[in-house]
Order: structure tokens, then sequence, then C-alpha cells
């Protein structure tokens, strides 16, 4: 048997406390380096432009978060199913399942391209976006748009590499992407005076050269696999598999998007100020859950590495694992919003009215923080055992069925109480950790 997988990227071996918390943290620090250059967007056009642009800013990066979201569900099947020949050794179908994942997104990438070309003023407009705004987010979603091609190229290859055992390669993508970033919004809003539309070429522009150079990187590696166009081929059955993974994800991530986004519709009616305090509390949402978010991709690795070599006690140590090394740092963001929400709103905006609507709805939603650790550690490790068909079905269970009519009732009983409105996520959340926690307890005990 070819020994293809060096001894670092091989998660069937070893301490598993060390194993899921040395592979999980690349995965923390390019989800914050992401979430650091997301909101650097938002805090330049805080600094030098209106509040209709931060408004437009936040509206439209709620818009491109479910195209991410969507491609980050098909990316993390990709993600599963070569873990999966990685763990049992079967090397010529992990090449098979890498060409034919490069080929799906290219495709994937201009398709969607098209689609928020088309529809960008249909979205905004069921987002009841404000009238002020309407134009800015326009500008945003449709440049963010023309570069999804360059989202889906440095997702597929990150997604291949963590499948492959090796999170440390896609953190340094995403180092580069976050760094030209940075200085991209600089000299793009506050030089060239370009607002909005200046954040999402900065954006676009970071995230095309990351690609790029991940593809140069790891051709000068000798990466298992040669990323050139003579080795690009399609496998009808590898799209099968990769499609009946990553397809079920990427609708549970597009149905909880659309959740959220049925709330940001809520809040816009309320005005730009209701609208800029919840965009806020997004960004929040983002980095709280970090460490959540970062362990359920981690455990979806480590997990198919384990499912395929037949290692069942070891996927079970990694969850609980991962679940207690994740649980303090969401915890102090928790502790933070409760204490002082009004510092946590002032580092994007010294407006007093958006920090004066903002503190009630931070204090509320800030429950969730807690509760979505479970919920995305449990689906991480249901993912990674390709029980994704659960995942989905409990995803838009919580979002269709518990969260947009509880938002829609709690809007027409008590509207405009953005305090009230915030209780909504932690209680859904709550309630899925239940039910996917004994889904889970009841496959281990039938292992048993």
């Amino acid at each position: 048997m070819i020994n293809f997988l060096k001894q670092e990227h091989d998660l069937t071996e070893g301490n598993i406390t060390k194993t899921v918390l040395l592979f999980s943290l690349p995965f923390l620090l390019a989800n914050l380096i992401q979430a650091l250059y997301g909101a650097v967007d938002l805090m330049v056009i805080g600094w030098y432009c209106s509040k209709e642009s931060i408004a437009a800013v936040s509206i439209g990066t709620q818009v491109t978060q479910i195209i991410t979201s969507m491609i980050s569900g098909l990316t993390l099947g990709v993600t599963v199913t070569v873990g999966k020949y990685v763990g049992s050794k079967q090397v010529e179908e992990v090449k098979r399942t890498i060409s034919t994942s490069l080929c799906l997104f290219v495709f994937v990438g201009f398709l969607l391209t098209g689609w928020m070309l088309v529809f960008a003023d249909t979205i905004l407009a069921a987002l009841k976006t404000p009238s002020e705004s309407f134009a800015l987010a326009r500008e945003y979603v449709c440049v963010c748009g023309v570069g999804i091609i360059f989202i889906c190229g440095y997702n597929a290859i990150s997604a291949i590499l963590r499948g492959y055992g090796d999170s440390r390669s896609p953190l340094l993508f995403v180092a580069i992407s976050g760094g030209l970033n940075v200085i991209g919004d600089i000299v793009f809003i506050r030089y060239l005076h370009l607002g909005v539309k200046g954040a999402a070429l900065a954006t676009i522009l970071s995230q095309g050269f990351s690609m790029f150079w991940a593809v140069i990187y790891l051709n000068k590696r000798n990466f298992i696999f040669s990323f050139q166009i003579k080795n690009l081929r399609i496998y009808k059955e590898k799209i099968k598999e990769l499609l009946f993974v990553g397809i079920p994800i990427s609708l549970q991530e597009c149905m909880v998007r659309f959740s959220f986004l049925y709330l940001t519709s809520v809040t816009n009616a309320l005005g730009v100020s209701a609208a800029s305090a919840v965009g806020i509390a997004s960004k929040y949402d983002i980095f709280a859950m970090l460490p959540a978010t970062s362990i359920a991709s981690a455990l979806a690795s480590i997990v198919a590495q384990n499912y395929g070599a037949g290692k069942y006690q070891r996927m079970n140590q990694a969850l609980v694992t991962g679940i207690a090394g994740a649980l303090p740092f969401s915890l102090a963001f928790f502790c933070w919003a409760q204490l002082s929400p009004e510092t946590m709103i002032g580092v994007f905006s010294k407006e007093i009215e958006i920090i004066k609507v903002g503190i009630s709805f931070f204090r509320t939603c800030s429950f969730d923080y807690l509760c979505v650790l479970f919920v995305f550690s449990l689906n991480g490790y249901l993912n990674g055992r390709g029980k994704t068909i659960f995942t989905m079905i409990s995803c838009c269970f919580g979002a269709l069925v518990l969260r947009m009519p509880l938002i829609y009732l709690v809007c027409k009983k008590m509207p405009g109480n953005l305090g009230i409105i915030g209780t909504v996520a932690p209680i859904v959340s709550g309630i899925m950790a239940v039910y996917t926690g004994i889904y889970v307890w009841r496959i281990i005990l039938k292992e048993k």
C-alpha cells in the first residue's frame, strides 16, 4: 500500500485531544481572519462613509453570505468525500474526487455569478432594503457577484486540503487574502473615495489573488494532484457522490441563512438605525461563533477520515473534545454582550441612535453564542459520517418551521421590540441542540 498521506496529515492516529485541538486551530485562525477582514469592510465604511453606506454593506454582505454558505456546503461535501478515501488509503479515488470537484466548482461559480447579477434588485427588494441604501447595496452585491468564481476556487482548494488532512495551508491562503483585503479597503475607500464599491473590490481582488497563489503554491510543493487544465476531468460516479453529500449540506446552510435574511428584512423595515444595529450584531455573530464553526468544520474532516478507517470510538472522543475546547471562547463573548453591549456596538459605529436601539438586541441574541456551539459540533460530527440528510432536514426544520414563524409572530405581537426579536435565535438553537443530541446518542448506543 502506498503511504501517500504524510504523518502530520493522518487524523486516524495519535492522541485524540492533541489531534482535535491542533487540527482545529488553523480552522479557528482562518475563520478569524475571514471574520476580521469582513469586519474591516464595515469598520472602514463606518469611519469614512455615511450610515446609509453602513446599512448597504451590512445588507449586501448578508446577500453574499447566502452564496458563500451555498458554496461552503458543497465544499464540505468535498472535504468529507476526500477524507473518507484518505482514511481508507484509496489514492486513485482521492485524485478522481479532486479532479471532479474542481470542474464542478468552475461550473457553479459561473452559474451563481449570473444569478446574482440578474436577481440583485429582486433580492434587495425582498429584504426591504431602506430606499436611501438600495442603490449602494445593489452596487456592492453586483461587484461581489463578479468575483464569485474566486470564492468557489478558493473554497474548493481549501476543502480538498482539509479532507486530505491539511488545515495549515488554507490558513496561509486566507491570511494572504485577509491582508490584501485590509490594504484594499484603506486604499479604495479612504484614498480613492470609492465607498461601498471599494469595499466590494477589495474583497474580490484579494480572494482572486489568494486563489491563484494557492494553485501555484501547491503545484510547487508536489501535491498529490497537479492543478493543470489537462488533469481536469469529470467522473460521473464522483459527481453523484459529491452532490449526494454536498447538496444536503448546502441546502441546510442556505435555509439557515435565508431565515436570518428574513430577520434582516424585518429589521430593515424599522429604519436605518435598526438595520445598522442588526448588521453590526451579525458581524459579532461571526466572531462569537468562530469556535463553534471551526470545531464543526474540523470535526467533519476528522470524523470522515476515522469513519473511513473504521475507528468509531475515536470519532466520538473527537466530538466531546471539540465541544469542551470551544466552550470557553463562546462563553467569553456571551459575557461581553451581557456586561457591555454598548462597547461592542461602538467598535463599528459611534452613532448614538444605533447604540441605543442595539443594546437590548445584543443582550438577548447573545444566548445563541452558547446554544449554537452544540448544534454546530453535532452537525459537524454527523456530516463527517455522511449523515447529511438528517442535518439538512434538521436545519430546514429549524429555519422554516421554527425560526421564521417565531420571528413573524414576535414582530406581529411586539413590533419594533429588538430585544424580544433577539430571543428567537437562542430558543430555536436550544431546541435543535436537544433533538440532534438525542439522534447522535442513539447512533452511538447502536455501535456499542
